[in-house]
């Protein structure tokens, strides 16, 4: 019986890892990069017939001849975009979206009731109180435009039915959006509230410093995408001034965010670190799907979440 070889790029914690060998079939053996020296780590890729995890772009180049599979541990894939196989991809599919969603609506929701500085206050032991009252807002009835209709996109607007929102979506050729160009959103932004950004690395700086010139100086802007879909020192221009009421941060055009970014000190804004997908049993999660498409592959079904890596999704 030939044996076939799994490569797992992905840092897996020690459960994990376990839970993965004992899930294999006989038949395939996995080999770990965080087992292996820096210098047998590229050369353990070559031999792969499976493959786990989001390594550098670079390190597929030159595409071992043998891979059958590759199973990326992320929701998003642009990053890969130049990188030419003829063996399926898929990606983890809607597996972040819900965690994203929440971690977004959380942060406004914070925002929007000065969680951050009654965080402060307490580690400071400072009683204010009542002076902050007038001052917090409510996410109930907001109007909330979403760039992207996509999982996370979805999950976010779900979750703010239940504070009474009204959501618009931005999609180019999504039929059930209500906005399709920059041009229809330039003209919406002056009446929303919250602005929230699910734009795949594809849509590379298309929230502008024109755009958000356009949103109203008390409005709140949420990114959970890409970083690099955000034009950031004009957002960074925007907040410093006061022409934008707040910004929730869960990635950032560089990660990690540089220490002198005036990101980390601007009133106002929420950095969650590029977190927003974590959940109890993540890296479980990955396993199981991996373990149902070698299934899958090896049925010759479809399988789970399949992309084109030319076409970023």
């Amino acid at each position: 019986m030939d044996t076939m070889h799994l490569f797992v790029y992905s840092n897996l914690n020690a459960a994990a890892r376990a839970y993965l060998l004992r899930q294999l079939p006989p038949d395939v053996r996995a080999t770990f990069r965080t087992g292996l020296a820096p210098a047998d780590q590229r050369p353990a890729l070559d031999t792969a017939d499976i493959l786990l995890g989001n390594p550098p772009p670079e390190w597929l180049q030159s595409v071992p001849p043998q891979l059958q599979f590759w199973q990326i541990d992320s929701a998003g894939i642009d990053q890969y975009q130049g990188v030419a196989l003829a063996c399926p991809v898929a990606n983890m599919g809607d597996f972040f979206a819900w965690p994203c969603a929440e971690t977004m609506v959380a942060g406004v929701l914070g925002l929007l009731r000065y969680i951050p500085e009654l965080a402060v206050l307490q580690a400071q032991k400072q009683w204010v109180g009542a002076p902050l009252r007038p001052q917090l807002g409510l996410l109930r009835g907001k109007q909330v435009i979403i760039l992207g209709r996509g999982t996370i996109g979805q999950a976010v607007a779900q979750q703010l039915t239940g504070f009474g929102c009204t959501v618009q979506f931005l999609a180019r050729t999504d039929s059930q959006a209500q906005l399709h160009s920059e041009q229809e959103l330039r003209a919406t932004l002056p009446s929303a509230d919250i602005v929230v950004n699910c734009l795949p690395g594809s849509a590379k700086g298309f929230f502008s410093g024109e755009l958000i010139a356009a949103m109203r100086p008390d409005a709140l802007y949420a990114s959970v995408g890409r970083g690099t879909t955000t034009d950031e020192p004009a957002l960074i221009e925007a907040l410093r001034t006061g022409r934008l009421g707040g910004a929730v941060l869960d990635v950032t055009a560089q990660e990690p965010l540089p220490v002198e970014s005036p990101l980390w000190s601007l009133p106002r804004v929420l950095l969650t670190q590029h977190s927003g997908g974590g959940q109890p049993g993540e890296d479980e999660g990955k396993v199981d799907i991996l373990l149902r498409n070698l299934r899958h592959l090896r049925q010759h079904e479809a399988l789970e979440n399949q992309v084109q890596l030319a076409r970023g999704y």
